[in-house]
């Protein structure tokens, strides 16, 4: 009991509370309250629209804020009102736990000395995917899922479906959540990331009961429809904008604008020769010709000429975290143009990556039986579409910014 309440004081120290979403599991809701109130004072319940006995047994449950509505409305929608009566009620952190009796409420420890060492992260537990018992279909399911939040925001974990997590839930009070059901662990996972919160997964048990036994309220087809839907949607925002942004970021912290400014200034560079320069660089990054990128762009710049700082700098678009995504994508762009669907796995993007770093590509592609000539073809062709794309882009914001630099003069006239 001495180890639980030295946790107990750790959550309280940090402001920590449960919550526990329910729907119809009355057999099991009142243990897993017990459970957890040896290791966390505050608990939170939220009754999604239970249609069993879940109301009048939880009447009868002690020091526990218990939020209840009529109608089901879904696990994502129970845990942001979870996330709103703990902010409510002052608190900065929470832990989600299922009250089926899948999560084990002493790992309710490991949680709380994780938190010792990641304070501003948020912490998810990692089941044992091949572990007996765990439905097959479970195991695909999150193999998929951990797939796509590598692509959606380039870090891996081992258990992305894990619905026991401690989030830092003060860090979403002016985030607006869409989803209300099962993918709702989902966004709020990878709209973490995207906003720079720390994701540490830790080592969690669970319990799968015999078949017979299992409660259940997935649906397969309209639930892993939903999350299917969001992940179109979480790729296409990952593309079209928080790359963009983070390679801007990137490029700012790394001075890269004031480098094209000082250029533009030096040379008297006009919107279209900084926009073809900036294109051309980016083209220059991604054509698949690795570790002779930079001395290709900079003769070839100087050849047609252009500015060839600005163009060595806009070739910096394949730095280490975009790499996977350059070879994912031009691959998948040579497969359409070819007609072929082959696809690359995770690992072996991965693996890809290092192989880039170290000059031995191309031997390992062929090595792992993928398209050596699919994947040129590919790239090239992207490289033509980003460099296009982003010398009109940096055009037309070089041209709207001079008009109204243009408008501005006129008006102190």
């Amino acid at each position: 009991m001495g180890k639980a309440n030295q946790h107990k004081n750790i959550f309280e120290g940090y402001g920590v509370c449960v919550i526990i979403p329910t729907y119809n599991n009355n057999k099991t809701v009142l243990q897993v309250i017990r459970d957890v109130q040896r290791y966390c004072s505050d608990v939170i319940v939220v009754d999604d629209g239970s249609t069993d006995n879940t109301k009048e047994l939880l009447k009868n449950i002690r020091d526990v804020d218990i939020i209840s509505y009529e109608k089901n409305r879904g696990k994502g929608y129970a845990i942001r009102q979870g996330f709103r009566r703990a902010m409510e009620k002052g608190f900065d952190r929470a832990v989600t736990i299922d009250a089926d009796g899948q999560h084990d409420a002493a790992d309710l420890q490991v949680f709380a000395d994780k938190l010792n060492e990641e304070p501003d992260a948020l912490i998810i537990g990692s089941r044992n995917i091949e572990i007996e018992g765990m439905p097959a279909k479970n195991t695909f399911a999150n193999k998929f899922s951990n797939f796509w939040f590598w692509v959606e925001t380039g870090q891996k974990l081992p258990d992305t479906q894990s619905g026991y997590r401690l989030y830092p839930v003060r860090r979403y009070d002016k985030t607006r959540f869409f989803s209300t059901k099962y993918e709702f662990e989902v966004e709020v996972l990878v709209r973490s990331a995207w906003s720079g919160i720390k994701i540490v997964p830790v080592p969690v048990k669970v319990y799968y009961p015999p078949e017979e036994e299992r409660v259940t309220h997935f649906r397969p087809l309209p639930d892993f429809g939903r999350i299917s839907v969001l992940n179109t949607i979480l790729v296409l925002v990952t593309f079209l904008y928080i790359i963009p942004r983070n390679a801007v970021l990137y490029l700012t912290r790394n001075k890269f604008t004031t480098i094209v400014k000082e250029q533009i200034r030096a040379h008297n560079e006009n919107p279209l020769k900084v926009s073809s320069a900036l294109g051309f660089g980016v083209f220059m990054g991604i054509v698949p010709i690795w570790g002779f990128q930079m001395l290709v762009a900079a003769f070839m710049a100087h050849f047609i000429r252009l500015n060839k700082i600005i163009v060595l700098a806009a070739s910096n678009i394949s730095i280490p975290p975009m790499i996977p995504f350059i070879v994912y994508f031009s691959y998948k762009t040579g497969g359409l143009v070819l007609n072929r669907y082959e696809e690359l796995s995770m690992e072996t993007l991965q693996n890809l990556k290092t192989q880039v770093m170290a000059g031995n590509f191309y031997a390992t592609l062929d090595e792992l039986g993928y398209s050596i000539f699919q994947y040129i073809i590919g790239a090239i062709v992207f490289a033509a579409v980003m460099g296009l794309a982003t010398g009109t882009v940096s055009y037309l914001i070089m041209k709207i910014s001079w008009w109204r630099g243009k408008k501005k003069k006129m008006k102190n006239l």
